[in-house]
């Protein structure tokens, strides 16, 4: 190392060479109040708040016998709405379409980030993807909870969290790490788009409970966010230089954010008069508890994606070549007998490394 250099606390012992200022960007990402540990800080209490809202959702939807009821409430409704009943029966190809779409979603995300040599990127968001999806297979079969049985008396798996929807929402958030600054809200607002149509269709089929699909969007966006403090300790994330277009605000964010609060205001009104009791259910209810459900479902969808929007909306995600560059003439002038003549930690109290 060269003379004045000072390795990290548990960090690497690799040389500092000219031109070469890892160990600054480093240093400056860990130092308090600097743009990363912003970024760290805020990421890690999105993720840390995903993490209580999905054991909020778990124990209340799952361990609680009057959220299992409004749960096969609303899967009942889904028969009880004449315009959802209408469309499963009209159009009964829309499963397969859907299975097609989240492996074409998969294949593009993978598609931009190598197109855009984003490779580092594009592999961390396929393999926190992947870890997710694994996560809710696990929790679908690991975590404590009553098991159901059909009319035939075969046990039937919980389904909480749903699979496909993790792989939607996972992969619409996951478009932040590829896509360019100035195109991100629009990629991200279009995929959870998709995304909270998928789960919408979901609901309706029967194949999952509002709650399995609410809990894979707070799955999805604990473990991005945890993806972004990470990049944010490494200091591998920079102020963004440029805005987005204003065409997304008007086109996709007022959208999404309209969806965000229609479908949690709607589904928060509509849940006080749905919640069924101990005793037979009522005619109307299974009908009211399904549209709840959708409401509840888009509106947490939506919201995910553009909470994370407005977390990264001044962060540049992009590798950047040369974020700290040594400006003194010890980088320019020095000698290869003296690399660095000047001590680059003088004794100044005010001196820091910006």
């Amino acid at each position: 190392m060269a003379p004045f250099d000072r390795p990290r606390t548990g960090g690497s012992s690799r040389s500092v060479a000219a031109g070469d200022t890892w160990w600054y960007a480093a240093v400056a990402a860990e130092a308090p109040g600097s743009f990363s540990a912003r970024v760290r800080i805020r990421m890690r209490r999105a993720s840390l708040a995903a993490v209580l809202l999905f054991t909020v959702a778990y124990a209340g939807l799952v361990l609680t016998a009057t959220g299992r009821r409004w749960g096969d409430a609303a899967v009942a409704g889904r028969l009880a709405d004449p315009p959802v009943a209408r469309v499963l029966r009209e159009h009964p190809t829309l499963q397969g379409i859907g299975t097609v779409s989240l492996a074409v979603a998969v294949l593009l995300l993978a598609a931009v980030g190598v197109l855009r040599r984003r490779y580092a990127r594009t592999g961390a968001a396929l393999g926190t993807l992947a870890a997710t999806v694994a996560l809710a297979e696990l929790l679908q079969r690991y975590a404590p909870g009553p098991r159901l049985v059909d009319a035939s008396g075969t046990v039937v798996g919980t389904g909480f969290p749903s699979s496909p929807s993790v792989v939607a929402a996972g992969t619409a958030l996951g478009l932040v790490l590829v896509v360019p600054h100035r195109l991100r809200s629009a990629a991200v607002g279009l995929g959870a788009l998709w995304a909270a149509a998928l789960g919408a269709y979901g609901i309706a089929s029967g194949r999952h409970r509002p709650g399995d699909v609410i809990a894979a969007d707070l799955l999805a966006l604990a473990a991005f966010a945890a993806l972004i403090a990470l990049l944010a300790r490494k200091g591998k994330v920079h102020p963004a230089s440029r805005r987005a277009l204003p065409s997304q605000r008007f086109l996709v964010t007022v959208p999404l954010a309209a969806l965000a609060l229609a479908g949690l205001a709607a589904g928060g009104y509509l849940l006080g008069d749905c919640l069924p009791g101990t005793g037979p259910l009522p005619v109307e209810l299974p009908r009211t508890a399904h549209r709840c459900a959708q409401a509840l479902a888009a509106g947490t969808g939506a919201g995910v994606a553009l909470l994370l929007l407005a977390l990264l909306r001044r962060v540049d995600l992009d590798p950047n070549r040369v974020p700290y560059r040594l400006t003194s003439r010890s980088t320019e002038d020095a000698s290869p007998e003296d690399p660095f003549p000047e001590d680059p930690f003088p004794d100044e109290r005010d001196h820091e490394i910006s």
